[in-house]
């Protein structure tokens, strides 16, 4: 059904051209700055920063719907400057030459006169002088009068959208509101570790403190540490590698997760340009790709990211709300998320989450300790094993020949003793023919012996395949696929790449395409299948890994039956070099899913299990 609207007609039938009041002007631009309480939180504390504050305090009432005061310590305005900001387009972040180089959260200077459109706006600031105050109530501004402040300024919205009443229908309940305005603070305060951030509820006259962030100091990691550990808990910290790479002027720092701290949705991946939060599909679509290789399609990695650039390379005016950026080589910041992280995880080597570990210790309850024996000292230790050494495993090879473990039994004189010092340590036992218990110089680590080797093959055949490179193989008939023109325009712009990995595509007259060859490994494809995934994969996230995805699952594949299988009865030599592959092996702390394929409990951890700490 078609809902036809009436037109303001003149004499003659015609549309006539009308030039809308101020009032008016200010509540449009309201509604595309001001969605709900969040937006109005998030451009007054972006203000709030952009004035050098140190320690911002935010309180609302009723999810924001009734009451936002933002209070900050900054450089604060003089009584000359406060009808001014409530002028529209009047801002002292930039001077209007050049609407490129912008190094402010807000610029536009449209936030406080729509406030001030659709709610009770009340403005206290103090800078050099006295204190002043204004307000503007549905565009109507007061005259400035003197107020008692010691510095900085605070802003009170009361009665959002009174203005607009229709708007109020639209916003959700008070706890959904209030969780919205949460996490503004929460992504501004990980895009500012030096400055302190403080969230209260003042519904009924109580106040009630949601989230707070105190001021963190030293350089930008050790800051951006502290603040992320208070805010995403120690456990992200630890299994997190720091990320600093610069390439082609673009420079990306923060803090990515191991895959075994993988997430079950991407509830925790914050991304910023140049320390503003946005929500960008391309930037999104880089950290996944980064990760496909380590993490199945079900599990999302964890990250906080800045990518750093040069105002002038990145246009932050293409959103009202500025969630979104336009970058002007996007192919260098999506290569740059991608090759820093993959470098970064490489370089993990052998590391794997300590989660599972912890995750194990606080479910166990000890009860309380009724005895507590000392630990022998190092020379003690040291003197002991000079007497009796680890037992045999000899007889692993073969089971059903296998003595009986007995403590006395002593080590074949050809078998030389592994070391413990390696990062590993050195194997001790197999259990149920698939766990590995290897003994650390700091206590004991249980490897998984399939999921460790599946990811040791599956980096062999990577590597192998590098080396040989991805063959193609001809269609004897190539295959036509008819597409629409902007399709076949978006495949044909990937299609060099897409040839990188087995797949030639080419142009075949109007909107349709040929698929020429394509990668030897997947066998027979289903080409226009495989075209279309891509597209989907092109439009959603401007590059596509579908034919690496799917060549990696076949060596995946490879992978798992050319391994060592649950069950197997392994050496102590095997365990052993076993153990030596992974540590030099990149990636080898997770199996091709992201699982972890060891888990390590030091000597304190098994102290705690048994209650002697």
């Amino acid at each position: 059904m078609t809902v036809h609207t009436p037109k303001i007609t003149g004499s003659h039938g015609r549309p006539v051209i009308r030039q809308l009041d101020e009032a008016a002007i200010n509540r449009i631009a309201a509604g595309e700055v001001v969605e709900r309480p969040a937006s109005a939180v998030k451009e007054l504390v972006e203000n709030a920063l952009d004035a050098g504050a140190s320690r911002i305090q935010v309180d609302i009432a009723d999810g924001g719907k009734t009451l936002i005061r933002v209070t900050d310590d900054g450089c604060g305005m003089t009584a000359e400057d406060l009808p001014l900001a409530l002028s529209r387009h009047a801002t002292s972040k930039i001077d209007g030459s050049d609407l490129l180089d912008i190094r402010s959260f807000g610029f536009r200077g449209e936030a406080l006169p729509s406030l001030g459109a659709v709610g009770r706006l009340t403005i206290t600031s103090r800078a050099d002088g006295e204190a002043a105050q204004i307000t503007c109530e549905g565009s109507r501004m007061s005259p400035v009068r003197p107020a008692a402040l010691t510095r900085g300024t605070v802003v009170e919205l009361r009665d959002l959208f009174f203005a607009t009443p229709a708007r109020l229908k639209f916003l959700r309940s008070d706890r959904a509101e209030t969780q919205a305005v949460t996490e503004v603070i929460r992504r501004l305060a990980m895009a500012e570790p030096l400055v302190g951030f403080t969230l209260r509820d003042v519904s009924g006259g109580e106040a009630r403190v949601l989230f707070r962030a105190d001021p963190a100091s030293g350089d930008l990691f050790d800051a951006l540490g502290a603040r992320l550990t208070s805010m995403l808990g120690r456990d992200f910290i630890d299994n997190a590698l720091r990320i600093d790479a610069e390439r082609d002027g673009l420079r990306l720092q923060g803090y990515a997760a191991l895959p075994t701290y993988s997430r079950g949705s991407s509830a925790q991946q914050y991304l910023f340009v140049n320390g503003r939060p946005v929500l960008d599909r391309m930037l999104y679509g880089a950290l996944r790709a980064a990760y496909f290789d380590v993490l199945s399609r079900d599990r999302h990695p964890a990250a906080v990211l800045n990518l750093i650039a040069d105002p002038s390379r990145v246009d932050v005016n293409v959103h009202p709300a500025k969630a979104e950026v336009r970058f002007r080589e996007p192919d260098a910041a999506r290569s740059l998320i991608i090759t820093a992280l993959k470098s970064a995880l490489a370089g993990a080597g052998h590391r794997a989450s300590s989660t599972v570990g912890a995750a194990t210790l606080g479910a166990f309850r000890p009860e309380p300790r009724v005895y507590q024996m000392d630990r022998p000292s190092p020379p003690a230790i040291t003197r002991a094993f000079a007497f009796q050494s680890p037992p045999s495993f000899s007889g692993f090879a073969e089971a059903s020949q296998a003595p009986a473990f007995t403590p006395d039994s002593a080590p074949s004189e050809e078998e030389p003793q592994a070391n413990d010092e390696h990062p590993l340590g050195a194997a001790r036992a197999q259990l149920h023919e698939n766990y590995i218990v290897a003994q650390t110089a700091t206590g004991i680590v249980i490897v998984d012996q399939h999921a460790a080797h599946e990811r040791l093959v599956y980096e062999r055949l990577k590597r192998q395949l590098a080396e040989i490179g991805i063959r193609s193989q001809p269609l004897l008939i190539p295959e036509i696929v008819d597409l629409s023109p902007t399709e076949a325009a978006r495949l044909l712009d990937a299609a060099p790449d897409l040839a990188q990995v087995g797949l030639v595509i080419e142009p075949f007259g109007g909107s349709a395409v040929a698929i020429r060859e394509t990668p030897a490994i997947l066998g027979p494809v289903n080409g226009a299948a495989l075209v279309r995934d891509i597209l989907d994969e092109l439009a959603d996230q401007g590059d596509s890994t579908l034919v690496r995805a799917k060549i990696d699952a076949i060596l995946s594949r490879m992978a798992c039956h050319g391994s060592v299988r649950s069950g197997r009865q392994m050496r102590v030599e095997e365990m052993n070099a076993l153990l030596r592959e992974m540590e030099a092996t990149p990636l080898s702390g997770q199996c091709n899913h992201g699982r972890p394929t060891y888990v390590e409990l030091s000597l304190h951890d098994i102290e705690r299990l048994f209650g002697r700490r």
